[in-house]
């Protein structure tokens, strides 16, 4: 799975641009993992199932996975979300700096919401649900498991 870990969490307000680092790929087993991983291992810390649900392109096609490939070799990602608290219309923007280390700048993208019926100016979607969407828990009930 491709994944990006968003320091700020997601943003239902179009008007806010939060920054999304691209991480290593997971493995598809790792969709429904909660818990502690050892510190000194990569990824280390607890992790909750804030979101679930699927994906699909923005744009329609007869070839829906080429065009999430294709999307995402420009660096300009448009997905529709249907998660029990993400939904709607939302752009993964990969950003171009000024540094040569390719690496870093392609791990830099943007998520931004897409002005639709699920957008809501000025709201906080992270501080409105801080508990896991498969267990219920919080960050601490997860760690102290």
């Amino acid at each position: 799975m491709k994944s990006w870990a968003i320091p700020k969490g997601p943003s239902l307000d179009p008007g806010v641009k939060r920054l999304a680092m691209q991480v290593d790929d997971h493995p598809l087993e790792y969709n429904g993992f909660e818990g502690t991983i050892p510190k000194g291992r990569y990824g280390g810390g607890t992790v909750m199932l804030w979101d679930q649900g699927t994906y699909e392109p923005e744009a329609g096609s007869a070839d829906p996975l080429a065009v999430l490939r294709e999307g995402y070799a420009r660096g300009d990602l448009k997905i529709v979300l249907h998660g029990a608290r993400l939904e709607g219309s939302w752009a993964l923007i990969r950003m171009r700096g000024r540094d040569r280390d390719r690496d870093r700048d392609r791990a830099q993208w943007l998520l931004i919401k897409h002005r639709d019926q699920f957008a809501r100016p000025g709201s906080d979607v992270v501080l409105e649900h801080q508990t896991s969407v498969a267990t219920g828990r919080t960050m601490e009930e997860i760690a102290a498991d």
